[in-house]
């Protein structure tokens, strides 16, 4: 017998499947772009946001673990010391706006395929990499004192980020 994928349990297709398990990595890199903090800072936050989604993998939501499950396979896990890439991307405004409509996707896809306490998990998990990711290095200050930690950009792409969530 041929094992189905575990997404087609949830209902989605594997397009569907795709938007869903590539957008926690798209926020944490998005969140990470707000602010031009440095290469040590952007690892930090990158390094922050992989444990937020590793976390994921404990969360209550059968969703949500599957999706993180699925990342981490994928990825690596932190706790066994892997990290991502540091991502800096040629215009970050243009990728905060396409992870912002991919949001907006996903938000209107879980609101069709399943209940209200899936999605509004699915959607909390991705602001709190958001949170984690903004919160790990401050910006400003020298010599990593002072400095603001959670700077006006970083801030404002996090209460975009939910308010495109409705979280």
């Amino acid at each position: 017998m041929i094992e189905q994928p575990a997404y087609t349990g949830f209902g989605f297709s594997d397009e569907e499947w795709g938007l869903l398990v590539g957008l926690p990595q798209s926020v944490l890199s998005a969140a990470s772009a707000a602010e031009s903090d440095g290469s040590r800072r952007t690892r930090a936050e990158s390094a922050a946001g992989l444990e937020g989604i590793a976390a994921g993998r404990e969360s209550a939501s059968p969703l949500v673990a599957a999706v993180a499950g699925e990342i981490v396979a994928r990825v690596g896990d932190p706790e066994a010391g892997a990290e991502l890439p540091v991502v800096a991307p040629a215009d970050p405004a243009a990728l905060i706006d396409d992870v912002l409509a991919r949001s907006a996707q996903a938000a209107a896809l879980l609101a069709a395929k399943v209940d209200e306490g899936e999605a509004g998990a699915y959607k909390h998990w991705l602001v709190e990499i958001a949170d984690q990711v903004v919160g790990a290095a401050a910006t400003g200050g020298l010599l990593g004192l002072g400095g603001d930690q959670v700077s006006a950009s970083e801030r404002q792409f996090r209460d975009r980020l939910a308010q495109t969530l409705n979280d």
